[in-house]
């Protein structure tokens, strides 16, 4: 399986995709946000600049009149700027901001859905996938109001430096050669502040991990039935620790950083040597008159700020979100290892399976899980794989289904190589139930169809061939889990198994797979659901995986699997007739049933 390799893109390249993934859902909001921020910082900082110095100027000369209109023209600005921005925000900003969060969320669930299960065993790729769900919101937020400041700063910058220049050329210089000087010091900031959020993200998981085990129903009667409370604060104290102690380590740097860029810059920069510049150009040279001192002053602090954050402050938050904006990218445009084949395959009467020469091998692994199996499953036969855990039974199921696909040989079903089909058209023809199965917090009926809309008969039908026996108030509306109804039906481990196979009875396809179909269930429970499943599915292909061989002793065709080899194969009487493994395997089941029974 080929190894996908680590790409890397540059701060403004990540930005710019991260602004058109944003503009690509919500364009106005992007806009409206951009320009209602110029709107809102613009004014106000020419006002303290030129607004000053024209009431300064106007006061100098006793111009009351014009003082009165020009503040009078400032507050109505200020006011009809506050207005714009609250009533932007109120009737379209917070709905689409959500919007854009979920627009953004449903791109990354998408993309999730698409990629098969090699890319879930790669950790680090996995890892990436969680710290961009878990900081997709904020990282939204973040870059949109990072651009937008930006945005309007540069448009301030330019404004304001301009009427600075006017007035005196060498004020704008000052400034910009001190910010200049530190821009270095912004980025190695911004790079510490991301290595700190990544380490602290990655101690956050580890902490999660263990808070969620209190209260998911999954974990509920094992801790307390073996008193592992003490054990898992112990794991979650720990972990808390390790965040405070890696906060720690960062933040002392990140501190010391902060005071070179900001406090030399302002306290040296603007505080002595503008200041001293301005004040002999005023009170020796007398080149600056009363508002020229107040403007170039005010503009000179203005500037400083403007491009401090352009600069120093950009360049670490550009860096720092630049990093997490890669992930997005780099899982988004991530490839498949399953490629899709050209023709559709029919979802129709079954057709004889073949596997020829298959092998695979786990991506990391150096010894194969399956190695050349050769087996061919007729129309309609009923085969079972068994063995013991580690042998390979499930890996080959999941090759049937390409969730993975074969790193040697080929699968064929009706004479044709299951790559050749579209992922979906193949998948269509096959319905499983997986060992590890999940029951949804949704009705039952949802649950066995799998779909908002669902036939309620067949539903019901397919509840009666799996066994499903309990009575249901709602019928098939009825409320599973009690995560967002409080009146939730919660079943016992049998039962909901029980709705898991019933999805495979609903399901109108010519191959099932079980996947330990019996394993929750009683010896009563199980003989049923095995008359019943025969009878069900007489006119479908069905695959057996059991380590209880009762629920297998009646397939047409038994493989008996061991260190990924098909190692015996027959009929239950042929291969109790061979007394090899599997013969040593059932006698010892039924000696335990045996014992179990007396």
């Amino acid at each position: 399986m080929k190894k996908e390799e680590k790409r890397h893109y540059g701060i403004v390249s990540n930005v710019i995709y991260m602004l058109r993934l944003m503009f690509s859902i919500s364009p106005g909001l992007i806009i409206g946000e951009i320009s209602l921020q110029v709107l809102s910082q613009l004014p106000t900082r020419l006002i303290s600049v030129v607004g000053i110095k024209f009431v300064i100027d106007e006061a100098a000369k006793g111009n009351t009149n014009k003082i009165i209109v020009g503040l009078v023209i400032i507050v109505a600005v200020l006011v009809l700027d506050s207005f714009l921005n609250r009533l932007f925000f109120e009737l379209y900003t917070l709905k689409e901001r959500e919007n854009l969060y979920l627009g953004i969320h449903k791109k990354l669930y998408e993309k999730a859905m698409e990629l098969d299960l090699a890319s879930y065993d790669n950790a680090a790729f996995y890892s990436d996938f969680i710290l961009a769900i878990e900081t997709s919101s904020d990282n939204i937020q973040y870059i949109l109001n990072t651009v937008k400041s930006y945005v309007s700063d540069l448009i301030s910058f330019i404004t304001i430096a301009s009427i600075i220049f006017t007035i005196d050329p060498v004020c704008l210089l000052i400034v910009i050669i001190f910010v200049l000087v530190f821009i270095p010091v912004g980025k190695h900031t911004g790079n510490l502040q991301m290595k700190r959020r990544e380490k602290i993200t990655e101690k956050h998981r580890k902490g999660d991990y263990f808070a969620r085990l209190f209260y998911l129903p999954d974990y509920a009667g094992e801790i307390r039935m073996n008193s592992l409370t003490p054990l898992l604060m112990r794991r979650f104290d720990d972990s808390a620790e390790e965040i405070k102690k890696t906060q720690r380590r960062y933040v002392r740097k990140i501190d010391a950083w902060f005071f070179i860029q900001s406090g030399i810059v302002e306290i040296v920069g603007f505080m002595f040597v503008l200041t001293a510049y301005i004040g002999y150009q005023t009170l020796v040279k007398h080149t600056m008159g009363a508002g020229d001192f107040v403007a170039a002053f005010n503009g000179a602090v203005q500037i400083g700020q403007i491009v401090m954050f352009l600069t120093v402050f950009a360049a670490r938050n550009f860096t720092e979100r630049s990093k997490m904006i890669e992930k997005y990218r780099v899982f988004l445009s991530s490839e498949k290892h399953i490629e899709d084949g050209g023709h559709v395959a029919e979802c129709g009467e079954p057709e004889t399976i073949e596997l020829k020469n298959v092998s695979f091998t786990y991506e990391g692994n150096e010894k194969p899980s399956l190695e050349n199996i050769n087996i061919k499953i007729k129309p309609r036969e009923k085969v079972a794989f068994v063995g013991y855990n580690g042998a390979g039974k499930t890996t080959l199921t999941n090759l049937l289904l390409r969730l993975y696909d074969v790193s040697e040989g080929e699968i064929l079903i009706g004479g044709r190589n299951i790559k050749d089909e579209t992922i979906s058209s193949h998948r269509d023809r096959f319905a499983a139930v997986f060992q590890d199965f999940k029951i949804f917090a949704g009705t039952v009926g949802e649950n066995v169809a799998l779909q908002r809309d669902y036939d309620r008969e067949r539903v019901l039908k397919a509840l009666d061939a799996a066994g499903f026996s309990k009575e249901l108030p709602n019928g098939t509306e009825t409320m599973l889990q009690r995560e967002f109804d409080d009146g939730g039906m919660m079943l016992s481990g049998g039962e909901s198994q029980k709705i898991t196979i019933a999805r495979a009875f609903y399901k109108n396809c010519p191959y099932v797979i079980f996947d330990e179909p019996s394993a929750n269930l009683d010896p009563v429970s199980e003989y049923e659901l095995n008359r019943s499943m025969s009878e069900a599915a007489k006119e479908k292909t069905v695959i057996f995986i059991s380590h209880r061989l009762s629920t297998t002793r009646h397939a047409d065709k038994i493989f008996m699997m061991e260190n990924g080899r098909v190692v015996e194969s027959g009929t239950h009487d042929e291969l109790m007739a061979k007394n090899g493994k599997y013969a040593y395997m059932f006698n010892l089941q039924a000696e335990k049933y045996k014992e179990t029974a007396e």
